[in-house]
């Protein structure tokens, strides 16, 4: 199945970046969110990012202009569905939320589409427990930011069909990512190594052993990573990772996933890392 129209739940970070990979590949693109104010905001994300791409030389003006050309912002689900070859929900991490657009996208969507979740977490068995288009639901874990991330993560659920995983490897690779094929545990995989990782960066922050720097330089200049742990978590957001360790924590029943009292404690005051200006950095600088 070649994927000409994709659909796009959620103009947040994650749905922008998608959104954004997605007419870069020229797809036409429906960006969905709840009202025009945030679609917009969405666009207005992509515009700015591929802005930057064109002062870096990275990307060309005539590039940036179809790409956003390609992209039409929509505040129905329907609307947004309908005649796409692809959906992919960029929701917030809420099991009840998903499930429900879900049953609505089975509904809405042409009885080929893929049926796609961003979730970095969440079952995507449980997810698509009970409806009727389960066969072609999958996960499709996209990293922050999506343009510039390499990594897509297939999630497979118990009925998700070979089809379905076979389609979407395709235009994952067709996106440039490289693409991983996981099955549905909690954490997958990449979330269940970068959870471990972070909540002992941030236990070693919370008992003294060392600055957030200097714990993040020793696996960005001891073992290669491209990002300490620390930061990474301010990139992604302290509120999701939080949510995510909690999550990991119940699923697996494994101490090490538990979230330490200084995360819910910078949560609780709104430092949630770059996105607020403030995490274990300082980004208003």
């Amino acid at each position: 199945m070649e994927i000409r129209t994709v659909a796009v739940l959620g103009a947040g970070t994650m749905g922008a970046g998608i959104a954004q990979v997605c007419a870069q590949a020229n797809c036409d693109v429906r960006l969905y969110d709840v009202s025009k104010d945030a679609v917009a905001k969405g666009v207005k994300r992509i515009a700015d990012f591929l802005g930057k791409g064109v002062e870096k030389g990275k990307v060309t003006a005539a590039e940036r202009d179809a790409t956003l050309a390609r992209i039409t912002a929509v505040v129905d689900v329907g609307e947004g569905a309908s005649g796409a070859d692809l959906v992919v929900e960029a929701a917030p991490e809420e099991m009840e939320l998903k499930r429900r657009l879900f049953r609505e996208l089975a509904a809405a969507a042409p009885g080929h589409a893929i049926l796609a979740t961003n979730t970095s977490s969440l079952p995507i068995t449980k997810i698509a427990d009970g409806n009727a288009a389960a066969a072609r639901i999958v996960g499709m874990h996209f990293f922050n930011p999506v343009p510039l991330m390499k990594l897509l993560e297939l999630v497979v659920g118990e009925r998700t069909a070979t089809s379905t995983v076979d389609a979407a490897r395709a235009f994952g690779v067709r996106l440039g990512k490289e693409v991983i094929t996981v099955r549905d545990r909690p954490g997958f995989a990449s979330s269940r190594l970068g959870i471990a990782i972070a909540m002992e960066a941030i236990r070693m922050v919370e008992e003294g052993v060392a600055s957030p720097e200097d714990i993040d330089k020793a696996m960005v200049f001891g073992y290669g990573h491209p990002m300490g742990p620390l930061r990474l978590t301010d990139v992604v957001g302290c509120d999701i990772r939080l949510a995510i360790a909690d999550h990991l924590a119940e699923a697996l029943d494994a101490p090490h996933f538990k979230p330490p009292q200084l995360l819910r404690k910078m949560v609780a005051e709104g430092r949630l890392g770059k996105k607020s200006g403030r995490g274990f950095y300082d980004w208003k600088e």
